[in-house]
């Protein structure tokens, strides 16, 4: 930038001392310096754009390594804390804009020098020059500043609609084997169409400012540059500048005609990069689950959730009843160790004890697990090193014998199957590993009532011996339950078996009654 500066007081030079005055040797000097720039500029213009262009890459694939680690330090708490689309958002999107503000920062900061440099030089030219070049910057940051906030407003109201569109997205196609059977296809296009109607018009508001600012950052300046050369070229008609200076001035202004734009879109780029730095930040800051280093119980322990009153105690089946499913799924993930959680397991604290330890003997049952592709019996033992028989029990124990042998082939997620047969893969697998304490939400809630009876015979006997907390309102498996507790709004109301509950709890019997009813129309 400071070498671009420097060209017309060169220029200027090699008129006023070689042209005018017909001296060879100076104007051969002025015109060999100008060449020397020349050549700089051209070195120096490879090498800022080999560093801008490392600069961007590094920093997006820094920043993309950043989001990366913390994923995978969040662990099976990533679902739970932010939607898929987000995170694809994120990763696709905000971390190259956040690249590109940090592309603009070197040739801002030597805009601001060039600015500097030229204002210098117009001093030693004409004052009234100056003061009319600063005027005008002046009055540019004024017209530009109120677009640039509302550019700034409308972009965080487009990143907000972009995430929970690409969230729809991501959740339609990660369904949409479940909406070609049941014929939902149509609603949810319309509702997703209906949503990239409202990101387009964010869009087109957000475009607006920015062609605004496009158009002034063009504009404005080449319009200026035609004034200050007018008042340039009558003050040397009137004598007061040398016909280098006039050539002088005109070069000065058409140089800050650069730094004056790239500062504008420096200023466009920045806004941009810090809303999408704020949604990167946020997703940083997701509290990550604290290793712990404390001693788990010896043996099978009670695991207690004193904010809602839940007790599962090991070698009994234990129900969780609620007309909020997201109380019942809330206490499972406390009592499994997500999230921030004063539950104890035993005498100790869960969150204070080694996390190795509570994922070997606690498992949580998540109905939406990741399913990779592979053999069924490599789907069904995942980590474990059960054998064959073991996964075939346990195929049978979760109804899904009808999937096919030990060696079908399960595509990724499932695709190949159906929405209970996927969740009966599940339970399989929950079943092979046998821990010591299974967490499960709903773990039936995509099946027939008729492999649902069979499920909850099964699944007692598979489960023998061993502590299992089930959330659900499926009479059949409450049926088979050691105990019920009934909760209202998120904490324990009432427990007690099944038919001890029907009679004494008017809303527990409503409840599990409109679920029987509801069973009995599906089948």
């Amino acid at each position: 930038m400071i070498s671009l500066a420097v060209t017309p007081y060169l220029i200027s030079q090699a008129i006023d001392r070689g042209l005018r005055p017909r001296q060879a040797g100076p104007l051969v000097a002025w015109a060999g310096a100008i060449f020397v720039v020349g050549v700089a500029n051209a070195v120096l213009g490879i090498l800022r754009h080999r560093t801008m262009t490392k600069i961007r890459l590094d920093g997006a694939l820094r920043t993309a390594d950043a989001v990366m680690a913390h994923g995978v330090e969040l662990g099976a708490a990533l679902p739970r804390r932010i939607t898929a689309g987000e995170v694809v958002t994120i990763g696709i999107g905000d971390v190259w804009l956040v690249a590109r503000a940090l592309n603009v920062m070197g040739p801002g900061a030597g805009a601001v020098v060039a600015y500097a440099v030229v204002m210098t030089m117009l001093v030693r030219v004409s004052g009234m020059i100056a003061l009319v070049v600063a005027a005008g910057v002046v009055v540019l940051a004024m017209v530009l500043g109120p677009l640039l906030h509302r550019l700034n407003t409308a972009g965080g109201e487009y990143r907000e609609r972009q995430g929970q569109l690409a969230a729809r997205l991501v959740d339609v196609l990660g369904g949409l084997r479940i909406l070609n059977g049941l014929g939902g296809k149509e609603a949810h296009l319309r509702r997703f169409a209906a949503q990239s109607d409202g990101v387009r018009a964010e869009g087109y508001r957000m475009g607006g400012a920015l062609s605004w600012i496009t158009a002034l950052g063009d504009g404005l300046p080449t319009i200026f540059l035609a004034g200050v050369t007018w008042l340039a070229a009558r003050l040397a008609v009137r004598g007061d500048l040398t016909a280098g200076e006039l050539v002088a001035v005109y070069g000065y202004v058409a140089i800050l005609v650069v730094p004056t734009w790239m500062l504008i879109f420096s200023a466009g780029d920045v806004s941009r990069g810090v809303i999408a730095a704020r949604r990167i930040i946020a997703f940083l800051r997701l509290p990550v689950e604290e290793p712990g280093t404390g001693a788990a119980p010896r043996g099978p322990a009670t695991l207690r959730d004193p904010e809602s009153g839940v007790v599962a105690e090991p070698g009994r089946l234990t129900m969780l009843v609620s007309r909020r499913p997201g109380d019942a799924a809330a206490i499972i993930d406390r009592l499994g160790r997500y999230g921030e959680t004063a539950a104890t397991w035993g005498p100790y604290r869960i969150a204070d004890v080694a996390k190795p330890a509570v994922r070997e003997r606690i498992l949580v049952a998540d109905h939406e697990a990741d399913l990779f592709a592979g053999a069924l019996r490599d789907v069904v033992a995942g980590r474990t090193d059960v054998g064959d028989d073991a996964v075939r029990q346990a195929i049978r124990s979760a109804m899904a014998t009808d999937i096919g042998g030990l060696d079908h082939r399960i595509e990724r997620d499932g695709r190949n199957l159906s929405g209970g047969q996927r969740q009966r893969i599940r339970l399989a697998r929950a079943l092979a590993a046998d821990p010591e304490m299974l967490l499960a939400a709903e773990p039936t809630s995509a099946v027939d009532a008729h492999t649902e009876a069979a499920i909850a015979e099964r699944l007692t006997a598979a489960r023998s011996g061993r502590g299992t907390l089930l959330s659900t309102t499926s009479p059949v498996l409450l049926d088979r339950a050691d105990v019920v507790m009934y909760l209202v709004d998120g904490r324990v109301a009432a427990s007690g078996t099944h038919r001890e509950l029907l009679e004494r709890e008017p809303g527990y019997r409503d409840l599990v009654s409109r679920t029987f009813t509801a069973a009995q129309e599906a089948s």
